[in-house]
């Protein structure tokens, strides 16, 4: 029979309004556009999701000033991260799609392409209504599974297939789940993560270059403008109090900070 714990793992719906909420804070979208548009940021960058784009988006907060046009519909499959994981098949070619993913959400599918992936998200529907199913929750898995490994085939198809060795891709995820705990609005040198990964800056470096096309000081940087921005559209900060935030060592040094990364003033940004 159906657990019932499994209905907080998996949110089936036709709307992405939720999807900087903190409610799906914990949670992977997976949407499929039927037809229009909508344009959002991410990411610092502007993006379209138009008719028949698959969009993958892991931090939903990073969504922001969306816009969706009169004929826009989608399907939407939220999939709570720890559940994802565990269905994500043993392949290091995750780690390359969520690097890739970061930078750009949206995927664009040709025709046979949509018709599949139409495919597998009406069979994770489908899979998980069908509570009365004894084996329901392996059931759930497999075709979630088997969605995932449609999405790799995808990317692989798009943008190539490079390998990843095992050894790189448990730095990358150990040193994107230091980031994503946002220890790097205390620590931003390269030297910092290295330390706490058990290996020099340098090899973290060049692992950073040869998984990603971006050296690891462009990742920290990239975490901590993309906060910095976000707390400095929330007006009710002073600047000084989103310095203290960031650990900077003067408001000057904060200011410089935001002046390189965001190409502006604090001032100026907030304008």
């Amino acid at each position: 029979m159906a657990d019932e714990k499994l209905f907080d793992k998996i949110i089936i719906t036709d709307s992405l309004s939720e999807i900087a909420s903190e409610k799906m804070a914990g949670y992977l979208a997976h949407a499929l556009c039927l037809s229009g548009s909508l344009t959002f940021d991410f990411n610092g960058r502007h993006f379209t999701f138009g008719q028949h784009d698959l969009m993958i988006v892991r931090k939903g907060d990073l969504v922001e000033n969306m816009c969706v046009s009169d004929d826009f519909k989608v399907m939407v499959i939220y999939i709570e991260s720890g559940f994802v994981e565990h269905c994500t098949p043993q392949s290091n070619y995750g780690m390359k799609g969520q690097l890739a993913l970061f930078m750009n959400p949206v995927m664009k599918l040709n025709e046979a392409q949509f018709a599949l992936c139409l495919q597998d998200f009406q069979g994770v529907k489908y899979r998980y209504d069908t509570t009365g199913f004894v084996f329901y929750e392996e059931s759930i898995r497999c075709a979630v599974q088997l969605m995932i490994l449609d999405f790799f085939d995808f990317h692989a198809y798009n943008y190539g297939e490079d390998s990843i060795t095992p050894q790189y891709a448990a730095v990358m995820n150990k040193f994107f789940a230091l980031l994503d705990s946002g220890v790097y609005r205390e620590h931003r040198e390269v030297t910092y993560y290295a330390s706490e990964l058990c290996i020099t800056p340098k090899y973290l470096s060049e692992i950073c270059k040869k998984v990603s096309g971006h050296s690891a000081n462009f990742w920290i940087n990239r975490y901590t403008s993309l906060d910095i921005s976000r707390q400095l559209r929330d007006k009710s900060l002073t600047f000084v109090q989103i310095s203290d935030m960031f650990h900077f060592s003067s408001p000057g040094y904060f200011s410089r900070y935001v002046q390189n990364n965001l190409g502006m003033s604090p001032s100026d940004y907030r304008e």
